[in-house]
């Protein structure tokens, strides 16, 4: 399979820069598998396709203020994306400009915190603690979101149900539950589970490679709880539809049916996986040549994808982070 394969024209000014008010009134493209049927409702009409005894999973990992703006000694700006700590005060992160040298003393504010640049993607603070550090950050908003980070996004890059602090980007297919909506949803019988994958640099890692399946997945951390695991144990032996809330929990859930309930995962699902988990995917919509992209390709096929994505297209929804969502049943 060609990266060339995974791409599609989506005008720029369909790029979603900001979330709506109420989040679960973004629009819902419902795809079917089986029929090949597309429907168009809101988010909040999900509650519709549920049955007593569906399994809901989600991914409540909560997204760190890790984008940092420094300053060079000579005065030059520098935005640092910590991606992981690595020892102590020590962070991998990703580095602009990339003429930063190793060796370099990053300023932070007005100098109260220092950093120094230990290796190419590497910075080493001089700070109390890691919560000193990251009370200099600011929500790590995606590239494409063509505007400086404001207060809002505090509360809309988190899920509602976010608790556990790890990751870099938001699990976006989440961000369109509220709680009421959450409630109704479990007053239909149905079953939630929660599990946690810290979205890291994985996630939005460039293909670059012409072959995709040459591509490596970076490993980022996971934990499936034992109580999820009894919820999942549960629906598959009575035959339950388990619902995955975005691409990181169905990779978080496929990693499981591998025989891991914890640790780090590199899963790259594309075109031939063979689905152990789930049954049902919410996800929103992905940029080409990702393997994002990918994943719900392998879930519902390259030409029915692409026929849901042409659709939403032409109807003007809403893409990317703050955009609309798909179900895919």
């Amino acid at each position: 399979m060609k990266l060339s394969d995974f791409d599609y024209y989506l005008p720029k000014e369909l790029i979603a820069q900001y979330p709506l008010k109420k989040r679960d009134t973004s629009r819902l493209l419902v795809l079917n598998r089986k029929n090949s049927k597309i429907e168009h409702r809101l988010f909040k009409d999900i509650i519709e396709y549920f049955k007593k005894d569906d399994l809901l999973v989600l991914n409540d990992t909560k997204v760190l203020p890790a984008r940092l703006q420094g300053s060079r000694i000579t005065g030059g700006k520098v935005t640092i994306l910590l991606l992981n700590q690595k020892t102590n005060l020590t962070f991998n992160a990703l580095i602009k400009p990339s003429r930063v040298k190793v060796g370099e003393k990053i300023i932070f504010d007005n100098g109260k915190i220092n950093g120094v640049i230990t290796s190419r993607r590497e910075i080493t603070f001089n700070a109390k603690d890691i919560d000193t550090i990251y009370n200099l950050g600011t929500m790590p908003l995606p590239p494409y979101i063509k505007r400086e980070v404001e207060d809002l996004d505090d509360v809309y890059y988190q899920t509602v149900y976010a608790k556990n602090k790890g990751a870099i980007a938001s699990p976006t297919a989440g961000l369109h539950f509220t709680q009421e909506l959450l409630k109704k949803i479990k007053s239909q019988g149905v079953n939630f589970a929660y599990a946690t994958l810290h979205v890291s640099y994985a996630t939005f890692k460039p293909v670059k490679d012409d072959d995709i399946t040459q591509h490596k997945m970076e490993p980022e951390y996971f934990r499936i709880p034992e109580n999820a695991i009894g919820l999942l144990e549960k629906t598959r032996q009575i035959k339950g539809r388990i619902f995955a809330v975005g691409t990181t929990t169905c990779r978080t859930l496929e990693t499981y049916a591998l025989g891991k309930k914890e640790g780090y995962t590199d899963l790259f699902i594309y075109p031939g996986h063979k689905f152990k988990m789930l049954n049902c995917l919410i996800t929103n919509f992905h940029l080409p040549r990702t393997t994002l992209f990918m994943l719900v390709c392998a879930f519902a096929g390259q030409k029915l994808i692409r026929k849901a994505y042409q659709g939403a297209i032409d109807r003007k929804y809403r893409f990317y982070s703050y955009g609309d969502a798909m179900l895919i049943i």
